[in-house]
């Protein structure tokens, strides 16, 4: 990881006027958003915010039982949201985790009332327009008690916005019963420094599903999320499919701590690269017993590049059931040639190749999005996603 000077972005002074139609928005940046998974034309969502540089510019909800609004707001309304602000990650972690605390620029606050499932996702995009912005931001985001929700993520930066810095923190908070499915995908620029910093906690019954998506070049990207599964029966799920060409560098993984009986973890990833540098991680760490888990990383080299693959387990409980599979490679000689015997020249059976590599469809996107990725994903055998 190299090291970050945070004084060469500016935290301050990216204010925007509010965007009541999102649609509005100049077409490049349409073009940005959706490859970050954001159809501004989408109507079926439940709720759409909207963070630009230092600004809220939107935020709307559409279904009762849900609240949406911007933290600076949710922190003014509740009084510093005393029992979920800062609670599962401190100020002092680091000089990203520091800045977000001193320089807060904006983020979410999101919560599902009690017992409502929501049918449709809320929409949430991180955008930067600005030349040498920095973006701080914080997220808190609560299920209650057998709600239901799913965050459809975007983060992305303008086409002209280079030397540009996200810090994102995040907080998950998902109560007895609840289910919270979060899609991140992300489409920054060659030049962007990204620092998420997230943890999450899950109470007995609850069910927690992260889904990652990274296809497009980013400078500098660390992130190593925490989820801690404190009640019976909690569930966590990984899947992650990270896309690394020549001048990324991706130091990513998952960690789940299974605290508590008859908990589950599973971290799944996939990871391409093209010239890039990746760092896949993975962590299962059990404290209690009976519990499960899973950790899986496939890596496969195009044109150069390096996978440093590091799964981790660790657990001093009889009775768990902890499995790790890591596997970096090339595309299989005998794959191509099963392929071609079939009648496909040799560019159609890599790319037939790296699009069952770089599967999405477990994750459950809406079909607008599935199909975006998927258009994405065909293209990068030829180079032209890149």
């Amino acid at each position: 990881m190299s090291t970050v000077d945070l004084s060469r972005y500016s935290f301050s002074g990216g204010e925007h006027a509010a965007v009541d139609d999102l649609t509005s928005l100049p077409q490049m940046d349409h073009q940005r958003l959706v490859l970050a998974g954001i159809d501004v034309h989408d109507k079926a969502v439940s709720g759409a915010f909207m963070q630009m540089d230092h600004a809220g510019v939107h935020c709307q909800t559409r279904q009762e039982g849900l609240e949406l609004m911007d933290i600076r707001k949710a922190l003014e309304k509740y009084d510093g949201l005393p029992q979920h602000c800062w609670k599962l990650l401190t100020p002092d972690k680091d000089d990203f985790t520091r800045m977000a605390h001193e320089q807060l620029n904006g983020g979410y606050f999101v919560r599902v009332a009690k017992g409502v499932r929501l049918s449709e996702p809320v929409q949430s995009c991180m955008f930067i327009k600005g030349h040498g912005a920095g973006q701080s931001i914080h997220n808190i985001v609560i299920v209650e008690e057998g709600a239901e929700l799913h965050i459809l993520g975007g983060c992305a930066t303008a086409h002209d916005a280079g030397h540009a810095a996200h810090l994102g923190i995040t907080e998950y908070y998902v109560e007895k019963g609840g289910k919270l499915t979060f899609t991140m995908i992300h489409n920054w620029g060659e030049s962007t420094v990204v620092r998420p910093r997230s943890a999450g906690v899950v109470d007995a019954g609850g069910v927690f599903q992260n889904n990652y998506i990274l296809l497009k070049p980013v400078g500098d990207l660390q992130m190593n999320p925490l989820i801690s599964l404190n009640g019976e029966g909690a569930v966590a799920r990984f899947n992650s499919v990270v896309v690394a060409p020549v001048g990324s560098y991706v130091d990513s993984g998952n960690r789940i701590e299974l605290n508590a009986p008859h908990t589950r973890g599973e971290v799944i990833s996939r990871v391409l690269t093209t010239g890039g540098t990746v760092i896949n991680r993975g962590l299962i760490r059990a404290a209690a017993s009976p519990a499960r888990g899973h950790l899986e990383c496939k890596g496969l080299i195009m044109g150069g590049g390096r996978i440093h693959a590091i799964p981790e387990l660790d657990s001093n409980q009889d009775g768990v059931e902890l499995s790790h599979e890591a596997a970096v490679g090339k595309i299989a000689q005998e794959e191509m040639e099963y392929l071609m015997a079939r009648g496909l020249d040799e560019d159609e059976a890599a790319s037939t190749i790296v699009r069952g590599f770089l599967n999405v469809d477990i994750m459950g996107l809406p079909a607008p999005l599935q199909k975006a990725m998927d258009e994405q994903i065909a293209l990068l055998d030829a180079g032209k996603a890149m």
